[in-house]
């Protein structure tokens, strides 16, 4: 191997501070990508790995795109870089025409940021400004869920239901309180939505009940919630949501980082599940993962609530980021949703999806597998608990990297999210390295 990866040692790793990663740990053995092509990436040994998660749910059209490439070379060559404050560039206009295109009426505006965490704080500030513009600034409580990750910047951390992601951090915002999650022992197995369930929506109007309706000004929910295992919602849950929240002026905040643009064989989970929130929150697949980038997808009426409380010619809302609709990002964004309208990749995910359900759910036969959730081309799979929680999972998902397969675990769930433009041959490869390293695990 040569090029810039053919000197690392461990020391040379040293002066990066990595994410979410055991960095110690990492760095003693580290596995290091140099190559995607397709749904495959390439370590620095030049092992072949089938990229299972899309990378992080983001590489949706696939690796290599050298369309995206292209745009986004333009791009920058052209115009690299627009001052967002009181200036604009064409590219952002396109991009959020492009996808309002593809939304539940009545969301029709978009507000751009640089990630999923930034359009959760974003979203929050969305609120806020609505609902004192209608002259309900008193409604400060946001309704989150146990087992959510709404990001990493402090709203997304103070609305987050994992633990982990909140402990070390005192800082957060007041009044927030979460509903219990949906996932129960029983429903193990369950292919789709449960049955049962729904009844967990009343959380939500507990909450109303104990500390007044006019006081919640948001829940933000997951449709499925995806970094936590794949929980899928119960039928009619989601359904009773959207009618405590009507009932009492509340927005319905759809966090759809994961689940937007054709993972689950519609544009959104909202069009998936046929329930319309107030607003969504996007990034990921947004531009295939090749240019950082988030948005807040609004309803007319939250725009235009906004908008007409401010005086002539004044800033309506005192919010943004120096790379708010960034030239380059816009352009992989416009150039990832002309690839997902011509090549048609969200029916495509829902034609492929009948057979990657059919293989997740086979693997339920394996010792150490104690559940299979799944949806679209998204599946969770949890193994059983090793010496501590989590140790297993971690220990798997690197002994998969060595097998060829990339998979993104939270704890002791496996979330398995192929690209939308892989086949049957792939879903068939995934399982089968699955299937070899979960054999030889004692269960």
């Amino acid at each position: 191997m040569t090029g810039p990866v053919s000197h690392f040692a461990a020391n040379s790793l040293e002066h990066h501070w990595m994410p979410f990663t055991s960095n110690r740990d990492f760095k003693a053995d580290p596995r290091l990508v140099v190559k995607s092509e397709g749904v495959y990436i390439w370590d620095h040994k030049g092992g072949k790995i089938i990229d299972g998660s899309s990378g992080l749910f983001c590489v949706a059209a696939g690796h290599g795109r050298k369309e995206i490439a292209d745009a986004v070379h333009s791009a920058l060559m052209t115009n690299d870089y627009t001052a967002p404050f009181g200036l604009a560039h064409p590219l952002s206009f396109a991009l959020a025409q492009k996808v309002c295109a593809i939304t539940p009426e009545p969301i029709n505006h978009i507000f751009f940021g640089n990630s999923g965490s930034e359009a959760i704080d974003t979203a929050l500030k969305i609120c806020m400004a609505f609902h004192r513009a209608n002259g309900e600034g008193h409604r400060v409580r946001f309704v989150s869920r146990e087992r959510a990750y709404h990001g990493v910047n402090i709203g997304g951390v103070s609305l987050a239901g994992m633990v982990k992601n909140r402990e070390t951090f005192s800082g957060v915002m007041p009044n927030v309180v979460c509903m219990r999650h949906t996932f129960d022992e029983n429903q193990r197995f369950t292919r789709g939505q449960p049955e049962n369930g729904w009844e967990l929506a009343n959380d939500l109007q507990r909450f109303v009940e104990t500390y007044g309706g006019s006081t919640i000004a948001a829940c933000f929910v997951e449709p499925i919630a995806g970094s936590t295992g794949v929980l899928i919602p119960p039928k009619g849950y989601l359904e009773r949501l959207r009618e405590i929240c009507d009932q009492n002026g509340i927005l319905l905040v759809f966090d759809e980082v994961i689940c937007g643009f054709g993972r689950l064989g519609t544009p959104f989970a909202a069009q998936a599940f046929g329930v319309t929130p107030d607003i969504m929150t996007l990034a990921k697949a947004l531009t295939n993962g090749c240019q950082p980038m988030g948005a807040v997808a609004v309803r007319d009426e939250i725009y235009d609530t906004v908008m007409n409380a401010s005086p002539e010619s004044a800033i309506e809302f005192f919010h943004g980021y120096t790379y708010s609709g960034h030239p380059a990002a816009c352009a992989a964004g416009l150039a990832t949703q002309e690839i997902y309208e011509s090549e048609g990749l969200f029916a495509r995910a829902a034609e492929l999806s009948g057979y990657f359900l059919d293989a997740m759910y086979d693997l339920r036969d394996l010792d150490i597998v104690t559940d299979v959730r799944g949806y679209g081309l998204l599946a969770g799979i949890d193994v059983a608990q090793g010496a501590a929680p989590g140790a297993r999972g971690a220990s798997l998902q690197k002994k998969l990297f060595w097998e060829g397969l990339h998979v993104k675990f939270t704890g002791d769930a496996g979330i398995i999210a192929p690209p939308l433009i892989a086949d049957r041959s792939h879903v068939d490869e995934i399982c089968q390295v699955i299937r070899k390293v979960f054999e030889a695990e004692k269960a």
